[in-house]
């Protein structure tokens, strides 16, 4: 069979990953001529040869491809004869023409063989907080624009020495074109600086010390790959209380480094799918239930998650954090480095200014970070590893359309937990976790991550999609922009993001339940039973509206929600009853109940608020969800009964099923009078809750002739009722969709705004 030459064209994530020479070698091993290079598209391979062999590498490069790629499409285009190039098979330099198309990699924890160079006295690399090669450190996070090479990162001011420059141009090594790549002589370094900015040490010397800091029960600031980590020694309870005073942090758990799995293992119970989680290259936080106080053998402060069953846990990802970790062999608290509910400190000036009062250390280097990207957390449960923040490890990582989107689109997402999304083709791409909006620093890095994501995915939007809400500050970016919006229901994008998630374009019976969400009709939604695909939707149901006393107040404050619960559920004498007990200002709150003006929500997170307040666990919170949050810890340990004798009313409203839970507040109030366990009451609660929610979405399936129910919002986080409900749903024969590699929560309401926005004529 004669020569051929063929210009293969590979997308998806194939630059920062080893992708030229994986293509290398099997080129010079199959005999074949040509070469590889980066370009604005992806990874383009001109070669020619014998037409087998070319099917080799074409069948090689789809199903041997590197560990961190991922192949999403493969052009070929044969070409006449190979012309006057020079003989054998090349790397060549990248190319930048036409529009970004490349997947950019998300950032790797660090590999097995750099882990062990680390650790090798022997090695030139030991003991080197940058160590990275081919296959893990960063990239996303340091990434300014396509193709993927050094002089396009914040490596670019680093010039490798000639060790490591022989490294980089050796197609037969694993740090062949590894942009980061660096070693003591030529690349960043620590330093240990004091709160007010002077070095106290450098490089060795800077992590000893930061070390005997931290032993000592100083609170250190720690830079990592997306932004600075506050730090504490976990097993001290005067340092890890100190933290939370200087971070302004009541409440909220702090997530946890721990050296290996087997120091995980002595604080939590791992199922193997958390453990996998937590092992994986990707490393995210992991939630997963405390093993029983008495046989935890590795210091944890109580004060680290205080009253909760769980604890967030991560494994080193970074070299820094492997020496860390090897100094101390013992827990971390590694939270991120802001004051409470602001983005996370990623710059080093910003350090300096925001975290030096905070700490009594900075450990730093001089690599920069481009793009602050926290990290992500997934919940592990026995069935399924569930997604609740995707930052650091997964963004920006695309997201496969069902179908092809018919233009480009540039969707900005909700207020709180912010992230933002593109579509183009058969992808959507999200940004990392942004933040809540109304903070200056969080909105500043939502427009750097509007700015970048459509450089680096090659997007020039056609329309930009938007929550309803007119006061959300995305809506009012995207609305005062130029270009064409389209507004998406916030309960629309969640269950479209879940449709995403499974590769589903519907129809489906959606459950959204949230905290709340404009609806249509001006009022704020947030238990909803809607009949949706990626082109429209169809109220069907919804849970029972009550007054929201305060609006945005009444988050802040659940003994608001309860007082308008048990006014709706148990009468006026009811709410005066409990608003006597709780708080001074109930008169001005009930007025607010009972006004017609006030406005009305159907939001079950505001339930579930009100459940907690009434149940004595949370009148005010000090973080969003806590209310809830606290509830479902209540249960912990009690059986799922399927909630026998926990009822809810329904009826028909104007066509619509309206879902009534005061038959709930009303058993929860009269079991807390009779000093009913409050574990009981909220399993009760939970469980009746979800087999009537359960019953209700098999019920209207059936009448919409729908087969499968998808399930989202944040309220689905609550991994009781979504047992209970995704399993009283399966078996009625439905199939079940529940989030895994999106965030059911507002972090993945761009993904659902883009996908519905993308279903558009172009």
């Amino acid at each position: 069979m004669g020569a051929e030459r063929r210009v293969i064209t590979v997308t998806g994530t194939v630059q920062g990953v080893g992708f030229r020479p994986f293509v290398y070698r099997h080129a010079v091993e199959l005999g074949l001529g040509g070469s590889v290079a980066n370009d604005s598209r992806g990874v383009v391979i001109d070669v020619d040869g014998r037409a087998d062999d070319l099917d080799e590498l074409q069948r090689r490069v789809l199903e041997e491809a590197p560990p961190l790629a991922r192949v999403t499409g493969m052009a070929v285009e044969v070409r006449s004869g190979p012309g006057d190039r020079p003989a054998g098979f090349r790397i060549v330099d990248s190319r930048a023409e036409g529009a970004p198309a490349v997947a950019v990699s998300v950032d790797v924890a660090t590999c097995d063989d750099c882990a062990a160079e680390l650790a090798d006295p022997t090695d030139r690399r030991f003991g080197y907080p940058f160590v990275n090669c081919t296959n893990c450190g960063p990239r996303y996070t340091i990434i300014l624009s396509i193709p993927y090479d050094r002089a396009a990162t914040t490596m670019a001011p680093f010039v490798m020495c000639d060790d490591c420059r022989k490294e980089y141009e050796d197609p037969s090594n694993r740090r062949f074109h590894a942009e980061p790549n660096a070693c003591p002589v030529c690349g960043p370094h620590l330093r240990l600086i004091s709160p007010e900015g002077d070095t106290v040490a450098e490089r060795d010397d800077a992590l000893v010390r930061a070390a005997a800091a931290l032993d000592a029960g100083k609170v250190l600031a720690v830079k990592g790959l997306g932004g600075y980590h506050l730090s504490v020694d976990a097993g001290q309870p005067a340092a890890v209380a100190e933290l939370r005073r200087r971070k302004a942090r009541d409440d909220k758990p702090f997530a946890l480094m721990v050296p290996d799995l087997r120091a995980a293992r002595e604080l939590c119970l791992l199922t193997p799918a958390a453990a996998e989680a937590l092992a994986s290259p990707r490393r995210p936080i992991v939630l997963a239930p405390r093993r029983p106080a008495s046989t935890t053998t590795t210091g944890c402060a109580d004060g680290v998650a205080p009253g909760l069953p769980e604890l967030g846990l991560m494994l080193p990802y970074t070299p820094l954090h492997h020496l860390l970790l090897a100094r101390l062999y013992r827990p971390l608290v590694m939270t991120s480095g802001n004051l409470s509910d602001e983005p996370i400190v990623h710059d080093d000036p910003d350090a300096l200014a925001r975290l030096g009062p905070l700490v009594d250390a900075i450990l730093t280097h001089d690599r920069a970070i481009h793009i602050r990207c926290d990290d992500s957390v997934v919940r592990a449960s026995a069935e399924r590893v569930q997604m609740v923040r995707r930052s650091r490890g997964y963004a920006p990582e695309p997201v496969a359309l069902a179908a092809p989107a018919r233009r480009q689109v540039l969707a900005v997402g909700a207020e709180l937990k912010n992230t933002v999304a593109v579509a183009k083709g058969r992808n959507v791409v999200a940004s990392h976790h942004i933040g809540d909006l109304e903070h200056l620093a969080a909105y500043c890095s939502f427009l750097q991550a509007v700015d970048h994501l459509c450089r680096l995915a090659g997007v020039a939007p056609d329309v930009v999609a938007h929550d309803l809400h007119p006061e959300y500050l995305s809506t009012k970016f995207a609305v005062e922009g130029e270009l064409p919006t389209l507004a998406v229901q916030h309960h629309h994008a969640h269950i479209a993001s879940c449709l995403v998630d499974h590769g589903h374009d519907g129809p489906v019976l959606g459950v959204a339940f949230d905290g709340l969400g404009m609806g249509p009709d001006g009022t704020l939604w947030g238990g909803e039973f809607l009949v949706a695909d990626l082109d429209r939707f169809r109220r069907v149901g919804h849970l029972r509206p009550v007054r929201l006393p305060g609006g945005n107040q009444a988050i802040r404050e659940p003994w608001r929600m309860a007082l308008s619960w048990a006014h709706a559920t148990l009468g006026p004498d009811a709410a005066v009853s409990y608003g006597k007990a709780v708080d001074d200002r109930w008169p001005a709150v009930l007025a607010m109940v009972e006004r017609s003006e006030t406005i009305l929500t159907t939001s079950a997170g505001r339930l579930f608020d009100a459940v907690a307040a009434l149940c004595g666990l949370r009148p005010r919170v000090t973080y969003e969800a806590q209310a809830a949050i606290e509830l479902e810890a209540a249960a912990a340990g009690i059986p799922v009964t399927g909630g026998d004798g926990w009822t809810v009313d329904s009826t028909r409203v104007d066509g619509l099923v309206v879902v009534d839970p005061s038959p709930l507040v009303a058993r929860v109030v009269d079991e807390r009078s009779r000093g009913t366990r409050v574990a009981e009451i909220s399993a009760g609660f939970h469980d009746g809750l979800g087999r009537a929610v359960a019953d209700v979405a098999v019920e209207l399936a059936g009448e919409s002739g729908l087969h499968t129910v998808a399930l989202s919002g944040g309220v689905f986080q609550n991994a009781r009722l979504t047992e209970v409900v995704a399993g009283r749903v399966a078996a009625a024969g439905l199939s079940v969709l529940v989030h895994r590699h999106l965030p059911p929560n507002d972090g993945g309401i761009s993904v659902g705004q883009a996908a519905i926005a993308a279903r558009l004529p172009g």
